[in-house]
């Protein structure tokens, strides 16, 4: 019941994921210029990994653009064979046994899945190393192979005298050893969580690369997770690696029996020091097959389980431009959903037009989402840009000021709704229950002629309004009125003047005359209003568009007579 349980939550979760592989609505022309722009890419990355021993792109970003290509593949040319890491065509060395890598599962209920049915399992630190096999014949170190293509590889065994952790000669009475492991960057202390993987597996291929023997070959350490003809019993398999010299394998393999042993394991590794870096754990199945079958990309009896990246992924849908209530401009990427934590990221703010031109970015780009303080999507990057740009036209930022749209336009659309949102809120004149969708189904009535026409807006007149009941209309027109209660300085918020909330409940005038009287010397007087600030105050308190809207409060008697300053500050 439980193994059913888990293969339902399983199949569930995958039907419930973002979908991902969403044709773009390309002509035949661009989506094979963008099919090989995208593999010209990942060739490269291909080649810097596995043929110069460096990494260009995380492993995340580089999974997230290989899934991507899938997808337009699938696409545009269904039936050729998908895109696959091009490895290097055979070194100098074969391997004794191939390398067969390790799949990846992307969660728990994946990992739950994987480990149903299977016995004597085992987890382990997914060292962030390189991969090598090492051959001795009669006890003696006669091979050191990089990965390569899994068949064959690139012999470092010049270097293997000047790392310490490789045992140039074990006691057996077999004829050959063959054994498989990761050499990484000896690290002290080192936490994931907190240090990342500081670039230590491009050290240590950087290092053994080289044909002169490098300092560095000294601090490189080797832990062994391979012996594909090994005793079949992993616990016997550990003490013998441990007698030969090569007893991390022992120190930091630990049995599991399901996915949340796993899960404290991946946990406590990503937060413990550790003397390397780390980027998930393996689980492995201790029964495997004899290693003349082994073959690359086939193996199935291990497999990874990667720490969360920090950041996600996501498709750029379309690009926004929001005009806010003092006339700024600011842009937000609408995404294909994503999960990041406990939130579904959809859209993520970039800020001003200048910026979002120096990001470049634009619907069907390829970005990394991090969340900030507080749990705000942030821009991290930009993975990959396609290669027929359309850019979105934006506002003209020369229309959109503090003092534009306060008399409404189809074009002050925006503006006028964000001004009408501001002066809503609980700290300005308090109208609950008018929200943003509710502004939006006013203006669309044609009754609103300016910031503050919705004062003389009847009942009658609210419920012509798309979705507004009469008993809606009526709980809004007591709100609306019981805001003409309101002291002055609220008005003044209200507004838009830009008076700091210091400056507001020190402010002592109680009539619009009072405040039309002040002049600059006068706005400086008060808390948290300096030159500049008083003389831009004045000058809004002069505009035309502001004197007629004050007018228009004062014809409805805003504010009523004397207010005494309320406690709400």
């Amino acid at each position: 019941m439980k193994e059913s349980l888990r293969l339902l939550l399983c199949l569930l979760l995958l039907a419930a994921a973002p979908v991902s592989a969403l044709c773009p609505v390309w002509t035949p022309a661009r989506a094979a210029d963008e099919i090989a722009r995208l593999q010209q890419q990942l060739r490269r990355w291909d080649d810097a990994y596995y043929r110069d021993g460096k990494t260009l792109v995380s492993d995340a970003d580089y999974d997230t653009l290989l899934q991507r290509l899938k997808s337009w593949q699938s696409c545009f040319t269904p039936g050729r064979t998908a895109y696959a890491p091009h490895l290097p065509a055979g070194g100098a060395v074969a391997h004794p046994v191939a390398h067969t890598g390790v799949k990846k599962v992307r969660d728990k209920l994946a990992l739950a899945y994987w480990m149903q049915g299977r016995r004597d399992m085992w987890v382990q630190p997914k060292i962030d190393g390189v991969a090598v096999t090492l051959l001795y014949e009669a006890g003696k170190l006669t091979a050191l192979v990089s990965r390569g293509d899994g068949l064959h590889g690139e012999s470092w065994l010049a270097k293997a005298p000047y790392i310490s952790a490789i045992p140039l000669t074990i006691e057996s009475d077999a004829p050959r050893v063959v054994l498989q492991g990761e050499l990484f960057l000896k690290m002290t202390d080192h936490q994931q969580a907190r240090d990342g993987g500081q670039n230590a597996r491009a050290q240590v291929a950087g290092a053994l690369m080289r044909h002169a023997p490098s300092p560095l070959l000294g601090r490189i350490g080797l832990f062994i997770w391979g012996w594909p003809d090994g005793p079949a019993a992993m616990e016997a398999r550990l003490q013998q690696l441990a007698a030969w010299g090569f007893g991390l394998a022992q120190a930091w393999s630990q049995p599991v029996s399901d996915e949340e042993a796993v899960a404290v394991w991946r946990d406590r590794w990503f937060h413990a020091p550790l003397p390397f870096a780390t980027d998930g754990v393996v689980v492995h199945q201790a029964t495997r097959p004899a290693g003349k079958s082994w073959m690359p990309g086939e193996g199935d009896w291990a497999v990874a389980w990667k720490f969360r990246p920090p950041d996600v992924t996501s498709e750029v849908r379309s690009v926004d431009f929001n005009v806010g209530r003092t006339g700024n401009i600011a842009v937000v990427l609408n995404l294909q959903p994503v999960q990041l934590d406990d939130k579904t990221i959809r859209r993520v703010s970039l800020g001003s037009l200048r910026r979002w031109r120096a990001w470049d970015v634009i619907a069907g780009d390829q970005v990394a989402i991090s969340l900030a303080g507080q749990g705000i999507p942030r821009l991290e990057r930009v993975l990959w840009r396609v290669g027929e740009r359309h850019y979105p036209i934006p506002p003209d930022p020369g229309s959109f000021t503090p003092l534009s749209c306060l008399y409404f336009t189809p074009a002050c659309r925006q503006q006028m709704l964000a001004r009408l949102s501001w002066l809503s809120q609980k700290a300005v004149l308090d109208i609950a229950g008018a929200q943003r969708s509710t502004w939006l189904r006013l203006l669309d009535t044609g009754a609103m002629e300016h910031l503050f026409s919705w004062l003389t807006l009847t009942p009658a007149q609210l419920m012509q309004a798309s979705g507004i009941s009469p008993a809606r209309a009526q709980q809004l027109w007591h709100r609306f009125n019981l805001t003409r209660q309101q002291p002055l300085r609220r008005w003044l918020s209200a507004l838009g003047i830009p008076l700091p909330r210091s400056a507001l409940n020190a402010l002592s005038d109680r009539t619009w005359e009072e405040v039309q009287q002040r002049d600059v010397q006068h706005w400086q007087t008060l808390p948290g209003v300096g030159t500049t600030l008083a003389q831009r105050i004045y000058a809004m308190l002069q505009d035309t568009r502001i004197q007629r809207l004050i007018l228009f409060l004062q014809q409805q008697g805003i504010p009523p007579g004397l207010n005494v300053p309320d406690g709400d500050s």
